[in-house]
């Protein structure tokens, strides 16, 4: 059957809508990595050497690349060459023009193929532009293509691709007409959006360069433009780019290279850099631009991707008066380190002062004006390698060897460091390395007299007598913590241990209490706010072994215009630490006088219904007319409630200034500072840091810890000391947090709303949080008022006021509510001892019962068909095999638990998972009975501990751990208590050593890395499936589909209530998602992309009963991990001690002691699975089907039910309920079985 190409495009373009209105897909998550290179003569003369080197790179990088399941379609490569003035000239002269000798300018342009009469108009627009500047028009140039070079889908989808030739006044310098080019680009840009036509696209209008790019292979590019065969195709330089993308529809104007440059990697700040453009553009003046500067605005196209945004920024600071390496320094600046120069630290000191760096993965090539240069990002993480040739050559790319150069005309090798460049310099023939350029750069100015300017806070604090830290009466004290929703617990466990260690708070098996939105008791307002991270396309970053690239430096007050270069730029304030003590904010409120204003931030108790939201207006309205009237420090501060006033949660408060002001187009003249007494943990920080907040006052919190020093519960340390270590443990947890999302400066995080709100209304996130994501809709600005109010009722009502116990982190009767409670630990328990199904249908019962915690507690069965008898569903035997015991380490466990585990589900013919760590070889060998105490499933994590070519060669599955639900962005945790002779063997490492793997994998910098691991693993066990695990987060649905496209056989979706032996409290409590919403969106997105039948996707986190079985099997999984329930039936008892060695039933410790203690069977875990396979016969049964398969992504069959409350009945869930047809998974759990062949169509390259 032929391929239909309108009806491809009609149906994804369909799917995609329904998608985006579900919240479940957005084109901003998609993800692309590549490689990339460039080419140059070094003496500037252009040959057609270095147009056939650049394709023959671009050939050799086709690895880099993905290919569609059509073995044609790619995703997307080009070159960018200069302008061969003699091959343009003799098509002019087939337009019937003469060669006026004039300037020669080419615009490449992809035109709507399948609309002639937008295509018309478009050229229209085009040719009007041109003629208004009065430039003489030759004519358009069809381009010849070769059609066969593509696939159906990049055929389906392909532009009209034209060239319009036009001369330009020989009089104009290059410089000039380049940059009346670009106005001109930018006006016909406008000008067609006005039209809303889309598919126009100029992939170039230049009079020095072109650029060819497409959906095609990288090896296809001189087939499907026969143009760049022409031997009148010279270059004096080409950069070229090889694309791999979580996308599957060929998006032809996402093809690079861009008209700047080509860019390999993830920019992790792109949302702060974005939002922060946009308040830069306010600002903007230029003496190149005058009176146009208008027409450059938006400066970045809605819709961009991180490396289309990089390049539009690049481009206007290149036009805008700077050169192609300042550019670069300015916008991925090197690390200043101990090491680096005066000169080059008052150069970054400049550059960071201007505007806030790009920062993540970054190679890039990139070709401007005279200068064509290779450039790396602060950390170094992605390859850059240069080879300079005898010959007079410069070819820098991802790989070495990409051209063939004999080793007679090589004379020199080398690769690009952190923050280096290697350039050349086309107009004077010179090549240029980092030293020489960044020295060059360094002596333009006298940048350290400019960065000079800045006012040194700290120095100014210091120098004023230090105060003693103070409070209030306790009473007070008390109230305010009641009113932030603070316990004992909260002291207990989370702030005494940053007061005594100056680190966060440790904790472990994960979080079974319920989400914010639907917890019965009152959460601050951060508990809505899940924290982003980064997996698979994007490291995460070490922030204890890269600290030194890392950097807390807040700048406050007055930001300039960012196309300037002036001293006057850097006369702002700095500190080296957004976290301010008590008399840190005294000082500072004293040392900025007129220049701030200070906005209490609370609201009227009896102001009636809309009482919080008049306030919010009326604090947006004193910050805008303040800063209108020349101040530049907004202090916002909740400090005077009091009976008749409950405080404006300090999130929403800074979100509120922070929009408003960005909105006014004011932010850039003003800092938002912030004073609260709400804020305790590091979580909170980020969040207000996230959503606009300049620095962060915890004055609650310094009081708390100043009562507990009086009151002897702080006993070692001076009260001083006691702060700065409350101090230093959030600053630490900053880093933190911020390097799971692989962001290393402060000012590239803040304000860039790195988060989902989950269950806050999707209204009061456009208004407060604009860009952040919200799927699932709830909690509006009323329902934020009336839980504020019931707090304050609480901390006002009585004379005599005590914090509660708590409940958040251990279970208390009185406080929050556990899945895990006593007495259904208890009944599971019984169920499995005794193997009574009827038990376990108590149990069953007595979890329905309790109140939602998990978003599938508010779904319900809607049987579309009659119930059919049980005996007729597939055996429990079947329904076992799906089910998985997911991956705990030994080590987290005991010996004897880790080997119960395996023994069990070998015994049912499922599958355990080894976790990280590595395995006794002893294992490998059936023991005396004949069971098997082998774990089917072999972790490889990013600390490769235990991992061997035995371990490897010693299971059905290899699975590589990109991220764990309780602890997503880190590494795994292994305290030294735990470490004892064993584990020191099994992963090569010394008794007593506390081990933490790294949180990336150092050979999985992004897709086309993790696609090479996974073949690897399968060329050292060729009989293994490989799995690939991941956390359900914002915009994993892409990311699924690149681990599709990298040939994984297997994903699994992890959730945020997963288990961990040991974990940072703030990461088990706010980072990652439920696995519902996670794996929903990662079997719409797989669906669209037409990926979902070639991978098997698994679940866990959490599930317990064969109803959470179920409904997963209707989001769409195929195999189902049983992970907590599985140490409870072994005996576990929730003490949450597993990170302190001292389990008392021998489950998670390494105490032998302990272990002699262990009561588990491998028959009672056999128990546990084969209740659950029952449970979920019956439910199939009462659905009328016959197996789980026909189950699959049915999400017709489940509904959201009333819970009698109407904050819950409020909660939008309709993004699970959504549908895509899909190709029922030929592989299921029968993948165990196939045999993994490489790619027909890739077999010629290898």
């Amino acid at each position: 059957m032929s391929f239909d190409a309108s009806k491809y495009i009609r149906k994804r373009m369909i799917n995609e809508e329904i998608l985006r209105d579900a919240g479940i897909y957005d084109p901003s998550w998609e993800h692309d990595n590549c490689g990339v290179g460039l080419v140059a003569a070094i003496n500037g003369i252009p040959s057609r050497a270095v147009v056939e080197a650049a394709i023959n790179a671009l050939r050799a990088i086709w690895h880099r690349g993905a290919v569609d399941a059509d073995g044609m379609t790619g995703d997307g490569a080009g070159i960018h060459i200069a302008i061969p003035r003699e091959f343009f000239m003799e098509h002019v002269a087939r337009t019937g023009h003469k060669d006026n000798g004039e300037r020669l300018a080419v615009g490449m342009v992809f035109l709507p193929r399948l609309d002639l009469g937008a295509q018309e108009t478009c050229r229209c627009i085009v040719e009007r532009e041109i003629l208004k500047m009065e430039y003489n028009i030759y004519g358009w140039r069809q381009v010849p293509v070769d059609i066969k070079a593509l696939g159906e889908k990049a055929n389906a989808t392909r532009p009209e691709i034209e060239q319009i030739m036009f001369s330009m006044p020989s009089s104009m310098s290059e410089e000039e007409a380049e940059r009346e080019l670009f106005l001109i680009r930018r006006r016909i840009e406008k000008a067609v959006l006005a039209e809303l036509i889309n598919d126009f696209y100029i992939c170039s209008l230049s009079s020095r360069s072109i650029i060819y790019k497409g959906m095609f292979l990288a090896e296809q590019v001189t087939e499907f433009y026969p143009d760049l065969d022409d031997k009148l195709f010279i270059s004096d330089f080409a950069v070229y780019h090889q694309r791999y993308s979580t996308n599957t529809f060929p998006t032809w104007r996402l093809a690079q290279p861009f008209r700047v440059l080509a860019h390999n990697g993830e920019i992790n700040t792109v949302r702060g850099n974005m939002n922060w453009m946009s308040c830069h553009e306010d600002r903007m003046e230029s003496e190149f631009f005058e009176n146009n500067i208008e027409d450059l605005k938006p400066v970045i196209a809605k819709g961009s991707s991180d490396s289309a945004a990089l390049d539009s920024v690049f481009e206007l600071l290149l036009q805008s008066g700077r050169d192609l390496p300042m550019v670069k320094t300015m916008m991925i600046p090197q690390a200043v380190t101990p090491d680096v120069s005066s000169e080059l630290t008052g150069l970054y000191g400049y550059c960071n002062a201007v505007m806030e760096p790009w920062d993540g993965p970054a190679a890039i090539a990139a070709f401007s004006g005279n200068w064509v240069i290779g450039g790396m990002d602060r950390n170094g993480l992605r390859p850059l390698r240069y080879t300079i040739t005898k010959g007079g050559l410069l070819l820098a790319g991802s790989e070495t060897g990409m051209v063939s150069i004999p080793p007679s005309d090589v004379q020199e090798l080398g690769r690009l460091g952190p923050g280096e460049m290697i350039g050349v310099n086309l107009a004077e023939g010179k090549l240029i390395k980092d030293k020489e350029l960044k020295a060059e750069l360094s002596k333009r100015a006298d940048w350290n007299s400019w960065v000079g300017k800045s006012q040194q806070l700290d120095e100014i604090l210091a120098k004023k007598q230090e105060m003693a830290p103070q409070r209030p009466s306790s009473d007070i004290i008390r109230r305010r913590q009641l009113l932030a929703g603070w316990s004992l617990e909260d002291m207990e466990l989370i702030l005494q241990p940053m007061v005594e260690t100056g680190k966060e708070a440790v904790g472990s098996m994960g979080d079974d209490t319920p989400l914010a939105v639907l917890s019965s008791h009152y959460r601050g307002l951060h508990h809505f706010f899940r924290q982003n991270f980064s997996q698979v396309t994007n490291p995460p970053i070490d922030s204890l072994r890269e600290r030194h690239v890392m950097t807390l430096r807040t700048r406050l007050g007055n930001l300039g215009n960012i196309l300037d270069q002036s001293a006057d730029q850097c006369d702002h304030l700095l500190l080296n630490s957004p976290v301010l003590t008590n008399s840190e904010w005294t000082y500072l409120i004293e040392h900025l006088e007129s220049k701030a204003v200070i906005i209490d931030c609370h609201f009227d108790i009896d102001g009636g219904e809309n009482s919080l939201k008049n306030a919010l207006e009326e604090i947006q309205k004193l910050a805008e007319n303040a800063v209108r009237g020349g101040c530049e420090h907004v202090m916002l501060s909740d400090s005077r409630i009091s009976e008749s006033k409950a405080p404006i949660p300090m999130i929403l408060a800074v979100g509120a200034v922070h929009s408003h002001l960005v909105r006014q187009q004011l932010r850039t003249f003003a800092s938002v500072n912030v004073a609260t007494g709400e804020c305790l943990d590091v979580h909170h920080f980020a969040v207000l840091i996230g959503v606009g907040a300049t620095t962060v006052n915890p004055y609650g919190a310094e009081w708390a810890i100043v009562e507990r020093k009086e009151k002897g519960l702080i006993e070692k340390l001076a009260l001083v000391d006691a702060v700065n270590n409350y101090k230093t443990a959030i600053e630490t947890g900053l880093l933190k947090i911020m390097s799971k999302m692989g962001i290393s400066v402060l000012s590239s995080y803040r304000g860039g709303y790195n988060f989902e709100a989950l269950g806050l209304s999707r209204s009061l996130v456009v208004d407060y949080f604009p860009s952040m994501s919200s799927r699932i809709s709830g909690l509006g600005l009323n329902g934020i008022q009336t839980r504020v109010l019931e707090m304050h009722q609480r901390a006002f009502s009585n004379e005599v006021t005590y914090l509660p116990v708590g409940g958040q982190f251990k279970y208390r009767k009185s406080g929050e509510a556990h899945a895990f409670d006593g007495q259904v630990i208890h009944a599971m328990q019984h169920a499995c001892n005794t193997g009574s199904y009827d038990s376990w249908k108590k149990y069953v019962s007595m979890v329905s019962r309790q109140g939602p915690i998990n978003l599938r507690d508010l779904l319900d069965f809607t049987p579309k068909k009659q119930p059919i008898s049980v005996e007729k569903v597939e055996s429990i035997t079947d329904i076992r095999r799906r089910l998985v015991s997911p991956g705990i380490s030994l080590g987290a466990l005991s010996p004897e638990a880790h080997e119960t585990l395996s023994i069990a589900m070998n015994r049912i013919g499922a599958k355990s998972d080894s976790g990280e760590g590595g395995e006794d070889p002893d294992r490998y060998r059936l023991r005396e009975n004949g069971d098997d105490p082998s774990s089917a499933i072999k972790q490889v994590a990013s600390g490769r501990f235990g991992v061997t070519a035995e371990y490897l060669n010693n299971c059905k599955e290899i699975e590589i751990k990109i991220a764990q639900g309780a602890k997503p962005g880190e590494g795994g945790q292994l305290p030294g208590i735990k470490v004892d002779s064993l584990i020191a063997r099994l992963r090569y490492s010394t008794p007593g050593v506390t081990l933490i793997s790294p949180p990336p994998h150092h050979d999985i910098y992004s897709i086309e890395d993790l696609a090479q691991l996974i073949y690897d693993l399968k060329q050292i066990n060729p009989e293994a499936k490989v799995c690939v695990k991941l956390v359900a987060s914002t915009g994993i649905g892409t990311i699924a589909a690149g681990v599709a496209k990298a040939k994984a056989d297997t994903i699994l979706i992890s959730g945020h209530g997963g288990g961990t032996g040991a974990s940072p409290q703030t990461s088990i409590k706010y980072a990652g998602m439920p696995w519902e919403m996670g794996l929903t969106e990662v079997h719409q997105v797989l669906t669209m992309n037409g990926l979902r039948e070639t991978v098997v996707l698994r679940t866990d986190g959490g599930l317990k009963t064969g109803r959470d079985v179920v409904m997963a099997a209707i989001l769409g999984a195929d195999e189902y991990g049983i992970g907590t329930s599985s140490l409870l039936a072994m005996g576990c008892v929730m003490v949450r001690q597993c990170h302190a060695n001292t389990c008392p039933v021998g489950v998670c410790t390494q105490r032998e002691d302990l272990r002699a203690k262990f009561e588990g069977t491998p028959e009672k875990v056999v128990q546990l699975f084969t209740h659950i396979a029952e449970e979920v016969r019956e439910i199939v049964a009462s659905l009328g089907y016959k197996n789980i398969s026909e189950l699959i992504g049915r999400t017709e069959l489940l509904a959201q039910v009333s819970r009698g409350d109407s904050a819950l009945d409020d909660l939008d869930l309709n993004p699970f309920l959504y549908r895509l047809m899909f190709k029922q998974s030929s592989v299921e759990v029968t993948v165990m079985q196939e045999e993994w062949k490489f790619p027909t169509h890739l077999m010629h390259r290898w």
